[in-house]
């Protein structure tokens, strides 16, 4: 009888936030596929599990895909986990899923800790629809494609940048957006937790002279624009 693949959804940054019934497949699966072996193995570590872990990440999935499936299908149940948060979102364990869908193998969730969820629940901005639009581009002109599509957006929006990019992106933004409200969540859940709000050109203002670490997660206004209704045409 062939194994179940468990998607765990592993802390964003608090150790604890790791789910008991994480905690119990974590421990329990023959192996765990892990985007870094190193990060997965200090959360293991805390929790005092021995499970092996072996690494599955945007470079080798193909090759890993096949592996994985072929002991899956022999019966071991296995675990995939991402360096943070939920797998397969702004990750490369869709891969693996879908490649196991199609062979057949059950595929569970194990839900836990968001990244998504977490700032859009303390961000003060409507969270009755939103939309998640991933990592923030590097490349200019689909940079410039996100801002157009966040012109026009009526939901929420929600993505994810590095504090790298998030200054000349604010910038980008604030010429598209004017003075839209936005939040900034940084180092979501630990003790340096931090959610910067204001509209663009007031975090503009404040990343210029203080800097960040780590990642970010962005949190913006959609726009209040009403959609123009077409006209009918008489027949």
């Amino acid at each position: 009888m062939p194994g179940i693949l468990y998607l765990v959804s592993t802390p964003i940054g608090n150790l604890e936030d790791l789910t008991f019934r994480a905690v119990t497949i974590l421990g329990t699966v023959r192996f765990i596929a892990a985007e870094n072996p190193q990060v997965t193995k200090q959360l293991l570590n805390h929790y005092a599990i021995e499970t092996p872990v072996t690494t599955y990440h945007q470079f080798n999935k193909e090759e890993k895909t096949s592996l994985i499936l072929k002991r899956l299908q022999e019966g071991d149940h296995a675990a995939l986990v991402c360096d943070a948060g939920t797998p397969v979102i702004a990750d490369p364990g869709a891969f693996l899923i879908s490649n196991a869908l199609a062979a057949g193998i059950t595929v569970t969730p194990v839900p836990g800790a968001s990244a998504v969820m977490a700032a859009l629940s303390a961000s003060g901005l409507a969270s009755d629809e939103f939309v998640f639009l991933g990592i923030f581009p590097h490349r200019s002109t689909a940079r410039h494609r996100v801002a157009l599509t966040l012109e026009e957006e009526t939901r929420t929006a929600v993505l994810f940048i590095s504090v790298t990019q998030l200054e000349s992106a604010l910038e980008l933004l604030s010429s598209v957006l004017g003075r839209r409200r936005i939040v900034a969540a940084n180092n979501l859940t630990t003790t340096a937790e931090i959610l910067f709000r204001g509209t663009v050109p007031d975090l503009l203002r404040t990343f210029s002279t203080t800097p960040l670490e780590g990642e970010v997660t962005l949190i913006i206004e959609g726009s209040r624009k009403k959609k123009k209704r077409r006209r009918r045409r008489n027949a």
